[in-house]
Parts: structure tokens; sequence; C-alpha cells
């Protein structure tokens, strides 16, 4: 008889893993935020600095999710994802990225760990760094969130 394995990665709501990954990753003292924070706005879309407490984890663990999802991920990729409509008043809203510093920051953090790793040369891409994949470390660690 087959037993059929649980990944809370896709069977809990994204939201609902978000939170209990961030209350994970504060138990890391690797993932500490930064002093300079919580001066910042998340990206130049915004009117103001970021106000929820609890930020950086959840930004951790919504980046760490989609690395998990997407294979190998970018800092480019990410603040395309992150980003947001800019208000610009009487003209039209457009689309800006959102901030490098931070999602750099986050992914340089979990390196430190152990849960990322700068992806090798993939054949057919350009042989510049295509971005972090997850560990063996990192996805067991995603995979033991219930």
């Amino acid at each position: 008889m087959s037993e059929e394995k649980f990944n809370p990665v896709y069977e809990i709501s994204a939201q609902e893993y978000n939170l209990k990954l961030a209350d994970a990753l504060k138990e890391i003292p690797e993932f500490k935020e930064p002093e300079w924070a919580q001066f910042v706005k998340s990206g130049s879309s915004k009117a103001r600095p970021i106000n929820d407490l609890n930020f950086w984890h959840k930004r951790a663990a919504s980046i760490l999710r989609q690395i998990y999802k997407k294979g190998i991920v970018g800092v480019n990729r990410l603040r395309t994802k992150y980003g947001s409509r800019k208000n610009r008043g009487m003209r039209p809203e457009q689309f800006r990225k959102s901030s490098g510093k931070i999602i750099r920051t986050i992914l340089q953090q979990a390196d430190a760990v152990g849960f990322t790793e700068i992806a090798k040369t993939i054949k057919g891409i350009r042989s510049k760094r295509p971005g972090r994949q997850l560990t063996q470390k990192g996805r067991s660690f995603l995979e033991g969130i219930k």
C-alpha cells in the first residue's frame, strides 16, 4: 500500500503557511532584522516606510517559499514579484519594482544558514549567476513546517 506524502508547502494555503514559516524563522538567529530596515520603504512605489513589526520574517518566509516553488530565482525576478503600482498623482499609475536591498539581504541571511546557495551555471543560459536555489537542508526545513 503506497503512503501519500503530505507536503505542507502546497497543501496549506500560502498565507497560513508563510505565517507559520515566519514564526519558525524567528527562532533562527541569522534571520535578524537589520537596524536600517525600520526606516526604509519596501519599494519606490510606497509612500510610507514599513509599519509591520514582523515584516522581515514574513518577507523572508515568502521569498523562501518562492524559491521552493520556482526552483532557481534571482533578485531581479523577486523585485518584480514584490513590486506594485506607483500613484503618480494626476498621471496614470506605473509599475515599480520593490527594493532590491531587502531581498538581497534576506537571501544572504538564508545563504549563511545554509538554506540556499548560488546556483551553478545552467547550459543554455548565460554564464552569469542565474540566482539562488534551495539546498537539501532548506528543502527539509520548509517541508518540516506543520
